[in-house]
């Protein structure tokens, strides 16, 4: 069986001027922000705050300069990752692009693509969004459909897009596509970025449970897309893909997601709170605390210059499950008398109704053990 060592979390420079610096811009914003927005803060978009910390340096924080970034270390950018999921702050306007697609185009991306979307992302006014699901290639990625084909022009695309989160938002997106019509399963698939604003391009909101829209369904009629648009090597789309999705599923979003839940219901039990809250909260405390350990010494690899699929996949099946039980235990731990009316009630009915989808995105629980065992050698 394989054994992945541990990575120490070192970040360069003054972590606690950063840490107030992201702190300072966010009680410039957060009297805007309800209860249910620092839920899940990573889905909630606040175009001002994001462009705020744009204008602050704190978004593509570990690009080179010459994209608009600060060349700062990976590790620095947890940290700033951390201070705003820890206060709920909003960040789903510009939460992908800085997360996933500006690596990715530093990574596979044509010069080109770089100039044309980097510096927007790093000032906070271009938003990307992922184009993977499919309503027939959900967690079967594989059988992706939707083609894109060669024409004098350019790339012709067709088909549809699902569960895309805030495509309604972005201007652009990073899709996986069909570019070799014959092929089947991982062959043949391809990146292209997309202009959002393009004709044929269609985005339907998808309403969900708690009445908010953050997912879409977007649509490609005859598509016509330039060829630098392609991002990397064509064909080599499902495993510029699966990087991808290492840098989604290691992050601190996979346990600080519903952390100001916890942050209310510390504040709303009083000095004297009865004893299986007490116990409830050292449980989650501690669960806490070993998610951080992990998720940080995955970003230490990712710093490393490693490739932590597998620790990336552990954080984030394990941090889903812990996000999942929390609102439970919360509801049946606590007084409801204690609830009425305030913070903590309206956060716990939001999640409540939220947390069922949070081991949908970024892949299933199935999916991710599938790629753990594959890796410890189980299977």
């Amino acid at each position: 069986m394989q054994i992945f060592p541990i990575r120490a979390f070192d970040p360069p420079g003054d972590v606690t001027r950063l840490r107030e610096q992201v702190r300072e811009i966010i009680r410039q914003h957060d009297h805007r922000w309800t209860p249910e927005e620092r839920c899940n803060p990573w889905l909630k978009c606040d175009a001002r705050f994001s462009r705020a910390l744009g204008d602050a340096g704190l978004l593509g924080l570990t690009w080179p300069r010459r994209y608009g970034g600060q060349g700062r270390s990976v590790l620095e950018r947890y940290v700033v990752l951390e201070e705003l999921l820890a206060h709920g702050a909003p960040c789903g306007c510009h939460w992908i692009a800085d997360r996933q697609t500006g690596p990715l185009l530093l990574r596979y991306g044509n010069e080109l693509l770089r100039e044309k979307y980097l510096p927007g992302m790093a000032r906070g006014e271009v938003f990307a969004c992922i184009g993977l699901s499919e309503p027939n290639a959900g967690s079967d990625l594989a059988s992706v459909r939707s083609q894109a084909r060669r024409t004098p022009d350019g790339w012709v695309l067709n088909g549809q897009k699902i569960w895309t989160s805030n495509a309604h938002e972005c201007q652009a997106m990073l899709a996986l596509v069909r570019t070799d019509p014959a092929s089947e399963r991982q062959a043949g698939l391809s990146q292209l970025m997309i202009d959002l604003d393009l004709p044929g391009v269609t985005i339907r909101p998808i309403i969900d449970m708690t009445g908010e829209h953050h997912f879409n369904e977007v649509f490609f009629d005859d598509v016509l897309i330039p060829f630098d648009s392609l991002v990397g090597t064509e064909g080599e789309g499902w495993k510029q893909a699966m990087a991808e999705l290492a840098y989604e599923r290691s992050g601190p979003e996979r346990y600080l997601s519903t952390y100001m839940l916890f942050v209310e219901l510390v504040d709303a039990i009083g000095a004297d709170p009865p004893e299986p809250v007490v116990q409830l909260i050292g449980r989650l405390a501690a669960e806490i605390w070993t998610l951080r350990q992990m998720s940080m010494s995955t970003a230490a690899k990712l710093a490393a210059g490693e490739d932590p699929v597998i620790e990336a996949s552990i954080v984030k099946d394990l941090g889903n499950a812990f996000e999942q039980a929390m609102p439970r235990l919360i509801q049946a731990a606590v007084d409801p008398d204690l609830l009425a009316g305030s913070a903590l009630e309206r956060m716990l009915a939001h999640v409540l109704v939220a947390s069922p989808s949070f081991s949908l995105r970024g892949g299933t629980p199935e999916v991710l053990r599938g790629i753990i065992a594959k890796g410890l050698g189980l299977r």
